[in-house]
């Protein structure tokens, strides 16, 4: 599939806000134009269409398949894997919540327990009482997120509660 000049700024966009998520910008080039594409795409056709190294294509389409947002498929007769993306974006940004989560604020949260409960935060009573604070807040968090990402179809509630909340 040849990108249109709105597809490919659509991409390289795209590409650039995978630091959002936690990815690089290869790997988040490489999930927009699967988004984009209307039929299942091959690594040949990633390489080709994103003028990368079959390595970092290969590498990066088994950790958006980690990730959840593409699927991979194989058709009858034919050796390839074949790549589409998530059909449905509440899953997919379900996905990367998750997936957020469980790789940059639980081992945060983690390390401040670790750092208050084994007493080496020999710190002002000042600091000592703004990080229980912040590890108060955080388990709030830690609360509400694992309610929220248990279940995509119970997320997909809360969605809707958003939308009635925002409804004009």
């Amino acid at each position: 599939m040849a990108l249109s000049v709105n597809q490919e700024r659509f991409v390289d966009l795209w590409g650039s806000m995978g630091v959002f998520w936690g990815i690089n910008r290869s790997m988040a080039r490489i999930h927009a134009y699967i988004l984009l594409s209307p039929h299942p795409v091959t690594l040949d056709e990633v390489v080709a269409q994103l003028t990368i190294s079959k390595g970092n294509a290969s590498m990066s389409l088994n950790e958006l398949r980690h990730w959840g947002v593409i699927h991979r498929s194989h058709q009858r007769g034919d050796r390839r894997d074949y790549y589409t993306a998530e059909p449905d974006t509440w899953t997919m940004l379900f996905q990367i919540a998750k997936e957020r989560k469980r790789r940059e604020f639980d081992p945060a949260l983690d390390a401040l327990r670790d750092l208050l409960g084994e007493g080496e935060c020999d710190a002002t009573p000042e600091v000592a009482e703004r990080l229980q604070e912040l590890e108060k807040l955080m388990s709030l968090g830690d609360r509400v997120a694992g309610k929220l990402l248990v279940d995509v179809k119970k997320s997909r509630s809360v969605l809707t509660f958003v939308k009635l909340f925002l409804a004009e």
